[in-house]
């Protein structure tokens, strides 16, 4: 419920959903909800969620935009109207349950009368200031995200000359196109602009962690979903695509418990990089034909909102893939169809000479014209009682 006075001061009262982790919350939240997460930099997918929600507001333990780069997570929870507190301090994250019924007053946080934390009320003016504010310090950031991608391509440039252990799967991708889609800047729209190319070609969908839902909402089963699993519903779990767990060559293999808790099989894929670079060179071990990524992540404020300080892997798997990947990254901004009244003229016309056509070479259809012609005329007749 939001309450505004003649101070023009809002007030917000709504069941708190807590989370530390956005993309988890998203999943469970309710119109009107207050969400609280602790979200430094807030992505701009996380944004989206929290708009999609329609939640009432959103109370970030965390700055939502910290002044490393110009994160566009907020602006995308503020286009939406959705009041924002701002750093109200980690300690939110225990004091509140999931379920209390909260109310937020002029950046004041409250649980029956008494206040919990406080923090900063952020509009879209606000956070379109501090974006600028970052953007203007990016350049910091710029030289810390290089330095970093050329130390480690040292270090995993055997992504570019040395075999890989492909696992022993049941999806087939010789001589197929194959379809990736990644859960990154506007996945869904891109992925709605390719649904004639997925109908037409038949292309192998995989779907990387969150991605597979995005294929799911649009009426497409994934055959293959990999990752670390950390981000699928319930219906991605049981759709039936095959699973398979990318795993680090240093034995880090974030989901392995959650895979293990599911009691489906899988298969594990070991390789360096991005679970999206997994992605794309299984399908080019397998001797795809084509490889269309959507969603996928190829600029610095893309891996920062990922949390990454480099884009090492991205950079030696896309050398690596070489023509075989088709990045269909703003595809939905390239080309939106519309269909103009000159089109819709232009077919009527098309569609009144074929039918004209098949009436000059038609006798059947000649004597049905004329017989409706007749009728017509002795219409006519009857109503005004003359010949015209």
């Amino acid at each position: 419920m939001t309450e505004t006075t003649a101070t023009a001061h809002v007030s917000i009262t709504g069941i708190a959903r807590v989370d530390p982790r956005t993309k988890d919350l998203v999943k469970r939240l309710k119109p009107g909800e207050i969400a609280v997460i602790n979200h430094r930099d807030l992505d701009r997918v996380a944004g989206e969620g929290l708009a999609a929600a329609k939640v009432s507001a959103v109370i970030n333990a965390s700055p939502a935009i910290s002044g490393r780069y110009p994160n566009g997570g907020p602006k995308r929870v503020a286009e939406a109207g959705i009041a924002m507190v701002d750093a109200v301090g980690t300690a939110v994250m225990s004091e509140l349950s999931d379920g209390d019924t909260i109310t937020i007053k002029d950046g004041r946080i409250l649980r029956d009368g008494v206040e919990i934390c406080s923090g900063e009320m952020l509009d879209l003016e606000q956070v379109e200031a501090k974006m600028e504010l970052a953007r203007d310090a990016i350049g910091n950031e710029l030289e810390s995200f290089a330095v970093n991608t050329l130390e480690y391509v040292e270090k995993e440039a055997r992504l570019l000359f040395e075999p890989i252990v492909i696992p022993e799967i049941r999806t087939k991708f010789e001589r197929r196109h194959v379809l990736i889609v990644v859960r990154g800047h506007d996945y869904k729209e891109d992925l709605r602009a390719l649904r004639t190319y997925i109908v037409e070609f038949h292309p192998i969908l995989v779907g990387v962690d969150g991605g597979a839902d995005a294929l799911l909402d649009m009426k497409f089963t994934p055959d293959m979903i990999i990752g670390d699993f950390d981000s699928l519903s319930e219906r991605a779990w049981n759709c039936g695509a095959e699973l398979v767990h990318h795993v680090h060559p240093d034995g880090r293999a974030p989901g392995r418990e959650e895979l293990q808790e599911q009691g489906l099989p899988y298969k594990e894929f070991i390789i360096e990089g991005t679970s999206e670079d997994a992605a794309m060179l299984l399908a080019y071990e397998c001797r795809a034909e084509l490889i269309v990524a959507v969603g996928t992540h190829a600029t610095m404020v893309e891996f920062l909102d990922k949390g990454r300080a480099g884009m090492s892997s991205t950079f030696l798997t896309r050398l690596r893939l070489g023509p075989m990947l088709i990045d269909a990254k703003g595809v939905s901004q390239l080309y939106q169809g519309r269909v103009r009244r000159r089109d819709i003229l232009l077919l009527v016309a098309a569609a009144l000479l074929v039918i004209l056509a098949v009436a000059v070479v038609s006798d059947s259809l000649q004597l049905l014209l004329r017989t409706v012609w007749l009728d017509l005329r002795d219409i006519f007749y009857s109503l005004t009682g003359r010949l015209s």
